[in-house]
C-alpha cells in the first residue's frame, strides 16, 4: 500500500466538452466523495474504511519534457492517480485534456474502482492524464508525450499493477506507443500491460464499440422494466465521440430515434446542437465529423440539421436524455430545462449529474441508469483485452459481444433489484453494491 504521494495540485478549472459558459464550474472530486458518503452512511462503514475509499492510495505528478517540431522545449504535466487495488490491479483510461485537473483525474480514479466492482470484474480503479490539446499537435509531439509519460511512470505500472486505457482524446496508437515504451523499459512483451491497443497487436475485437454498446444493454432493459418499446422511444445524445457514435448506432438498431446530438466546436470554441426531429442519419454525420467528435457546421446544415445552442441537447421534447460527453453536464443551473416527457436518464459520460440536479431528477422519477453501471461496458471489455492478451488467445467479436451483453445485463438487473426492494435511487443502489464489494475486500485482506 506504500507509493508516492506528491502535493502539487494543479488549479485550471475543467472546460466540458459541450457546456455552457455561464454555468459554474463543479469540483468533480468533491462530488465523487459527497456520493461516496452518502452510501458509506447507508452501509454503516466503519470510520477506518471511510477513511481509507474516500482518498486514492497513491497519486504521481510528473513533468513530461518534449521537443516540439519547432526545436523548442515544451514542458506538459501529468499524472497517474491508483484510488483502490483490493479486488485486483488498478484500471483507468488517461486522457489527454487543455484544462485537466489532479482532481478530475482524483474523481475520475475513484468511479472507476466502482465501475469495476459494480459490474463485478476483479480490478481496482486508476486514471491518469497530460495536460495537453491533441488538436494542436503533431503525431510526432503526440508520440513523445506517450513514451514520456511512460517513462516518468513504468516501474508503478503494469500487468500486475496498474493497466491503463485509452480515454478522452486518445485512441489505440497512442496505446501502442505507450506500451512499446513500456516493452523497451522491461526489455520484454507485456501486451497485458495496456488495453484498447490496435486489433492485431493484441487489442480485442469489440474494444471500440464496447462502452455505447454496453450502455445500450442497460437502456434495453431498463425499457423493459418500465414497459416501454424501444421503436417507440426518442433521444438526445450530448456527445459525438466514440461512447456516442456506438450508442446512438445500437440504439437506432433497436428502433429508437435520435433527434438532437450536441458537441464541441474546436474553431468557434462553443458547442452546438444539431437537431433533425425526423432522426440523425448517423453516417451523414460521421461524414462531417472530426476525429475527436466535432462537426463541420456549414456541412451539417447543408445535410439538413438544424443547428441550436449546445445545451439546446437538454431540453429536447425526447424520452431519453444520454449525456456522454465529459463531467458536470447536467447542473442545478439546467436540469430544470429538461422536458417533462423525458423518462429515462443513461449516463454515457463520467460524473456528467452534479448532486443537486440529482435530487431534482430523483424527485421528477426520471430513471435514472448511473454513470459507472451504464458506461462500464468499456472498462468490461477491456478487461476481456486484458485477459485475452495475458493468454495469447482472441475470442471473436460475437463471443466479445456476447459476454459483454451477459455481463452489463447482470450487473444492471442486480442494481435494479436492490434498487426496488430497498426503494433506493439506483445511483444510491450501484454505489452500495461497489462500495460494499470493495469495503469486504479490503477488510478481507486485513487493510481495515
Amino acid at each position: 500500500m506504500a507509493g508516492t504521494i506528491v502535493a502539487e495540485k494543479v488549479e485550471t478549472p475543467v472546460r466540458a466538452a459541450a457546456p455552457s459558459k455561464s454555468r459554474k464550474a463543479s469540483n468533480s472530486f468533491e462530488i465523487a466523495q459527497a456520493q461516496f458518503d452518502k452510501v458509506a452512511e447507508y452501509l454503516g462503514l466503519d470510520r477506518a474504511t471511510r477513511e481509507l475509499l474516500r482518498y486514492p492510495f497513491r497519486e504521481y505528478h510528473f513533468a513530461i519534457p518534449v521537443r516540439m517540431d519547432d526545436g523548442t522545449v515544451h514542458i506538459f504535466r501529468g499524472f497517474r492517480v491508483q484510488h483502490n487495488d483490493a479486488r485486483g490491479p488498478g484500471k483507468g483510461g488517461i486522457r489527454f485534456h487543455p484544462q485537466e485537473t489532479i482532481d478530475t483525474v482524483r474523481a475520475l480514479s475513484m468511479w472507476m474502482t466502482w465501475k469495476c466492482a459494480v459490474v463485478d470484474i476483479p480490478l481496482g480503479g486508476a486514471k491518469g492524464g497530460v495536460i495537453c490539446d491533441p488538436h494542436n499537435l503533431s503525431m510526432r509531439e503526440q508520440e513523445q508525450i506517450c513514451r514520456g509519460w511512460i517513462r516518468q511512470i513504468s516501474q508503478n505500472v503494469g500487468p500486475v499493477s496498474d493497466v491503463p486505457a485509452p480515454d478522452v482524446m486518445t485512441n489505440a496508437q497512442h496505446m501502442l506507443w505507450m506500451l512499446d515504451e513500456f516493452e523497451i523499459i522491461h526489455a520484454g512483451r507485456f501486451p497485458g500491460f495496456i488495453t484498447g491497443k490496435p486489433v492485431g497487436m493484441g487489442g480485442s475485437q469489440g474494444r471500440t464499440e464496447a462502452t455505447g454498446y454496453g450502455l445500450v444493454f442497460t437502456l434495453r432493459e431498463a425499457l423493459k422494466e418500465l414497459n416501454i418499446r424501444p421503436e417507440a422511444t426518442t433521444a438526445s445524445v450530448q456527445g459525438f465521440g466514440n461512447v456516442a457514435r456506438y450508442a446512438i448506432e445500437l440504439y437506432q438498431r433497436l428502433g429508437g430515434r435520435v433527434v438532437a446530438v450536441s458537441c464541441w466546436d474546436q474553431i468557434d470554441q462553443c458547442s452546438y446542437t444539431y437537431r433533425k426531429t425526423s432522426g440523425i442519419v448517423l453516417d451523414e454525420l460521421l461524414s462531417v465529423a472530426d476525429r475527436f467528435g466535432g462537426l463541420d457546421k456549414s456541412k451539417a446544415a447543408g445535410l439538413g440539421y438544424e443547428q441550436l445552442p449546445g445545451e439546446a441537447w437538454i431540453e429536447q421534447e425526447v424520452d431519453i436524455l444520454i449525456p456522454a460527453a465529459l463531467e458536470n453536464q447536467i447542473t442545478g443551473e439546467n436540469v430544470g430545462r429538461i422536458s417533462p416527457k423525458v423518462r429515462v436518464l443513461a449516463e454515457g459520460a463520467n460524473g456528467p449529474t452534479t448532486p443537486e440536479a440529482d435530487v431534482k431528477i430523483r424527485e421528477r422519477n426520471i430513471w435514472l441508469i448511473p454513470d459507472f453501471l451504464a458506461n462500464a461496458g468499456g472498462v468490461t471489455c477491456s478487461y476481456f483485452e486484458q485477459v485475452q492478451s495475458n493468454m495469447n488467445y482472441f475470442w471473436e467479436k460475437d463471443e466479445v459481444l456476447g459476454k459483454l451483453d451477459q455481463k452489463m445485463t447482470a450487473a444492471y438487473y442486480a442494481v435494479s433489484d436492490l434498487a426496488r426492494r430497498e426503494k433506493l435511487y439506483m445511483r444510491d443502489a450501484a454505489y452500495a453494491i461497489a462500495i460494499g464489494r470493495v469495503a469486504k475486500a479490503c477488510r478481507d485482506r486485513g487493510w481495515v
